[in-house]
C-alpha cells in the first residue's frame, strides 16, 4: 500500500500536521496515520492514549471541525488513525487554506484560492456576477453569430432565438438576478479585456524556443477569437499542400483542421480566466503547441483523457453556450476526437500535459508531402519555385503559380510578401490596387489575384518615380 490522495503516513505527531488534516477536509477527505514510516510500516508512537484525548479538541479549536481519532495496536506497537471527512464549507488553519491534491498538500493562494472559495459556495469563476454592465453593452454581432450557429444545430428552441438579446441572455442562464455573469461578458462583450486581464489569444511562429519570428494577438469576444484564430492559423502560420482527386482540388494542412479547432475550443472553453494569462499557441516547423491556464479536475488525469471520460468543464456557463452554438459536444470526447483525427491523417497522437501552471496539447508534424506537378526549374523552396516559373512566363498569375507548385494561393501570396520584405532594393508607391517593388533584378507588379505578376528585368541600378497625375511609375536606368 502506498500513500495516496486519501492517505498520509507520519512517524510521529507534530502540531503542524493539522495542515494536512485541513487539506483532507477541503478536498475529498482522507486518513492521517500517525506511527508509520514512509513505507507504511508500523513504527509505533509514545503517549498514544494522551494524543487520543488531546487531538480531537486541538483540531476542533484550530479548524472548527470534528474528526475521529482511533487507536490501533500491531505487534505490540501503538499507532493512531485520524479520519477526516470532506467538508462542504472552506476550512482554514490560522487563516491559511490547505488542499490535498494527489499525494501532496498545497496551500491555496491567489486565483486558486478564489476558485476554491467559489466552488465551496456552489459557484464557478464564470458564474460570478459583474456590476455596472448591461445587455445593451454587449455586441450585436456576437449575438447574430450565436443565433446563426444555434439555428444550425437546433440545440436551442427556435422561439428563444427569436427573442430579444435581453431574453436570450436569460434563456442561456447568463444572468444572476439582475446582473450579467462573467461568462456573458467573455462570450458577448466586444472587449472582454476591459474586465478580465489576459482574455485574448496569442500566436507566435518560432524557429526555436528562443527564436520568435512573428506573432499575432487575437482579441474580441470568445466567438470572435475562435474564428479569427483558426483563420490566422490556416492562412498565415500553416502551409497547405495541394493534391487532386480526379478534377477535385484538395488542400491538405500539416495537421487536421478538425483537431486544431478542437484544441483551440478546448483552450478557450476550459481556460482559467482568473489567471490573467492569455491562451498561447506556439507554431514550429515540426510541431504546434496549445497552452492555457486551466486545470484538470481532481477526478481526471492526463491518462484518463486517452480513454472514455465524462465532460467536466472548467467554465460550465461558457461551455454550455458553446454547446448551444454547436461549437463543442460536451460529452468529454474532445481529446478522443483529436486523437482520431491525427490517426486518420497518419500523424502521431497529440501529447497532453497538465501541471500547476496549466494544460497543454502538442501536435507533431508528419513527413511533409510534395506535389509532383512541378517543372525541372521549380526545385527548392517555394520562393525559388515562384521565381523560376516567373522567369519562364512573365504573364503567369497567382492561381497558375498555385496550381503548378502545388500550394494554396494564400501560400503564394505570403511568399511574394516575403520576397518583397527581403528585397535588396525597394521603392515605389503602394495602393490598394497595385504595388511595384523589386527583388534583386526583378520588379513585381501585382494588380489583383487574377492579374499577371510582371517582372521587369534590369541589370543596372534603377530608381522609381511616381507621377500622381498619371497614377503610374516609370523606371529610369542610370
Amino acid at each position: 500500500m502506498n500513500e495516496s490522495q486519501n492517505r498520509e503516513w507520519k512517524k510521529a505527531w507534530r502540531d503542524e500536521y493539522i495542515k494536512w488534516i485541513c487539506g483532507f477536509a477541503n478536498a475529498h477527505g482522507g486518513t492521517l496515520e500517525i506511527g508509520k514510516d514512509d513505507e507504511g510500516n508500523v513504527a509505533g508512537i509514545r503517549d498514544a492514549l494522551r494524543l487520543m484525548e488531546e487531538l480531537p479538541n486541538k483540531i476542533r479549536d484550530l479548524l472548527g471541525i470534528i474528526v475521529d481519532v482511533n487507536l490501533h495496536s500491531e505487534k505490540g506497537k501503538d499507532w493512531l488513525s485520524i479520519e477526516v471527512a470532506p467538508h462542504p464549507f472552506p476550512v482554514s488553519y490560522k487563516g491559511q487554506y490547505h488542499y490535498r491534491s494527489g499525494s501532496t498538500k498545497q496551500e491555496l493562494k491567489g486565483a486558486a484560492l478564489s476558485r476554491f472559495l467559489l466552488q465551496k459556495q456552489g459557484k464557478r469563476w464564470d458564474s460570478v456576477p459583474v456590476l455596472q454592465v448591461s445587455v445593451d453593452d454587449l455586441s450585436s454581432t456576437a449575438f447574430d453569430y450565436f443565433r446563426k450557429k444555434a439555428t444550425q444545430t437546433g440545440r436551442l428552441d427556435v422561439e428563444a432565438l427569436r427573442e430579444s438579446n435581453h431574453v436570450l441572455v436569460q434563456k442561456l442562464r447568463l444572468k444572476d438576478n439582475d446582473y450579467l455573469k462573467r461568462a456573458a461578458l467573455l462570450l458577448f462583450h466586444p472587449d472582454p479585456e476591459q474586465f478580465f486581464t489576459g482574455a485574448y489569444v496569442k500566436i507566435g511562429f518560432f524557429r526555436a524556443p528562443s527564436d520568435l519570428r512573428f506573432q499575432d494577438v487575437i482579441q474580441g469576444c470568445l466567438f470572435e477569437q475562435v474564428e479569427k484564430t483558426m483563420d490566422l492559423l490556416l492562412s498565415k502560420y500553416l502551409e497547405a499542400q495541394i493534391r487532386y482527386e480526379g478534377i477535385s482540388r484538395i488542400e491538405e494542412y500539416p495537421y487536421p483542421e478538425a483537431a486544431l479547432r478542437e484544441a483551440l475550443l478546448n483552450a478557450i472553453a476550459h481556460k482559467d480566466y482568473g489567471s490573467g494569462n492569455p491562451i498561447q499557441i506556439k507554431v514550429y516547423e515540426n510541431r504546434i503547441n496549445f497552452w492555457n491556464a486551466g486545470q484538470l479536475p481532481d477526478s481526471l488525469t492526463v491518462d484518463s483523457l486517452l480513454t472514455d471520460h465524462p465532460s467536466i468543464p472548467f467554465n460550465p456557463d461558457i461551455a454550455t453556450t458553446f454547446f448551444r452554438a454547436g461549437l463543442i459536444e460536451a460529452w468529454g470526447r474532445g481529446t478522443l476526437k483529436m486523437m482520431e483525427e491525427c490517426r486518420k491523417a497518419n500523424l502521431p497522437s497529440p501529447v497532453f500535459s497538465s501541471d500547476s501552471s496549466g494544460f497543454g496539447i502538442e501536435f507533431k508534424r508528419g513527413i511533409q508531402k510534395t506535389s509532383e506537378k512541378t517543372s525541372g526549374k521549380t526545385s527548392g523552396k517555394t520562393s525559388g519555385k515562384i521565381l523560376a516559373l516567373i522567369n519562364e512566363n512573365d504573364s503567369i498569375t497567382i492561381p497558375e503559380l498555385s496550381e503548378q507548385i502545388g500550394v494554396t494561393e494564400r501560400t503564394i501570396e505570403r511568399n511574394l510578401q516575403q520576397l518583397r520584405r527581403g528585397a535588396f532594393a525597394q521603392a515605389g508607391w503602394r495602393s490598394k490596387r497595385w504595388t511595384l517593388e523589386s527583388f534583386g533584378n526583378v520588379i513585381f507588379e501585382k494588380t489583383s489575384r487574377q492579374t499577371a505578376i510582371k517582372p521587369i528585368r534590369r541589370s543596372w541600378a534603377f530608381c522609381i518615380f511616381r507621377y500622381p497625375q498619371m497614377e503610374s511609375f516609370f523606371a529610369c536606368i542610370r
